[in-house]
């Protein structure tokens, strides 16, 4: 079934010869832009949120990356595509398959879940169903009861789902005959899901047949990507720059965490790459102590100074006895 082609590299407002470093600026001052809290038109900023999350998910990649720019640069945003016939081979969901009378090919899609239909098809797991099985000649065909088969998708789960949980509706669109049946879920995400992780909706599978119970439906969660934070685990990791005399001299600074600000201390000296430890400051575990923030330090250096400032640093250098290379 087409779908509307989606030009990540437009949506992040980068060319195609972008670095990595170009898309992750280009990703952090659109999400800030556009993140839900702070924009005044939430429900257009939501949506622009996911979109930008979904660009840099596959630019940031770069397995994805190079998979996407082998669909060439031909195509134009909103036009209708299909993907070739391997890129099922790419997408590392898992298959699920029903059974039932007949051979025909079906598929279960999702709506609701962050993702596009377009990212779906190419980097998604949607549920996929082969109903038929054999029987063996000159026995009577007997009516058996078969579970039906689990399927699979990906939900995006924003930091502050999984900071605080939420509640959300998921759309399931499965062919019935010629026409197609779309259900309506209430998909419960617990404070402290992780990515990865897959939440269960029981009986939103694959139908059974001859009776037999329906398979269950698997959403496994992808940690929406964030202006401000990388996860590693529960932890949250930050990347704060410092100027020149806030490494040497120390300094108290003031640095996001996922429930509001922190302030820290720099000590005199620190080193750039260096982390500091803010305890309790993490994202939620389900069966542990809250995870840590992370804050690595940057020194960064002017890039242009005046003359009255090139006057100063030329005054440092005379008579500091620091010597980086000695």
């Amino acid at each position: 079934m087409p779908v509307q082609y989606k030009d990540y590299y437009e949506i992040l407002g980068v060319p195609r010869g972008a670095s990595a470093d170009e898309l992750k600026k280009a990703f952090r001052r659109l999400a800030r832009e556009f993140h839900p809290d702070v924009a005044k038109d939430k429900k257009r900023a939501e949506e622009k949120f996911k979109e930008v999350n979904e660009a840099y998910e596959v630019l940031g990649d770069p397995a994805k990356r190079k998979k996407y720019d082998e669909l060439g640069a031909n195509w134009k945003s909103g036009a209708e595509f299909r993907p070739p016939p391997d890129w099922g081979n790419f997408s590392g969901g898992q298959a699920a398959r029903g059974r039932g009378m007949g051979s025909e090919e079906f598929e279960f899609r999702f709506g609701g879940t962050g993702f596009s239909d377009f990212f779906e098809q190419l980097f998604g797991s949607t549920g996929r169903g082969r109903a038929g099985f054999s029987r063996t000649p000159g026995f009577a065909e007997e009516e058996t009861a078969e579970r039906g088969r689990d399927i699979e998708g990906d939900i995006l789960v924003t930091l502050e789902e999984a900071m605080h949980g939420s509640v959300r509706t998921v759309n399931v669109r499965r062919p019935v005959g010629r026409s197609v049946k779309t259900e309506t879920c209430q998909v419960k995400i617990p404070p402290g899901v992780a990515e990865g992780q897959k939440l269960r909706l029981a009986g939103r599978g694959s139908p059974g047949e001859g009776g037999g119970a329906a398979g269950d439906l698997y959403l496994r969660v992808r940690l929406a990507k964030h202006p401000d934070f990388e996860v590693a685990d529960h932890n949250l990791i930050h990347e704060a720059e410092l100027a020149p005399w806030e490494a040497v001299l120390g300094a108290e600074i003031s640095v996001p965490a996922p429930d509001g600000r922190v302030n820290i201390k720099i000590p005199p000296g620190t080193q750039s790459g260096q982390k500091l430890r803010v305890r309790g400051r993490g994202l939620p575990a389900r069966n542990g102590p809250r995870g840590d923030l992370f804050v690595v330090i940057h020194v960064a250096v002017p890039a242009k100074i005046s003359d009255a400032e090139k006057k100063l640093w030329e005054q440092l250098a005379r008579e500091s006895r620091f010597r980086p290379r000695d």
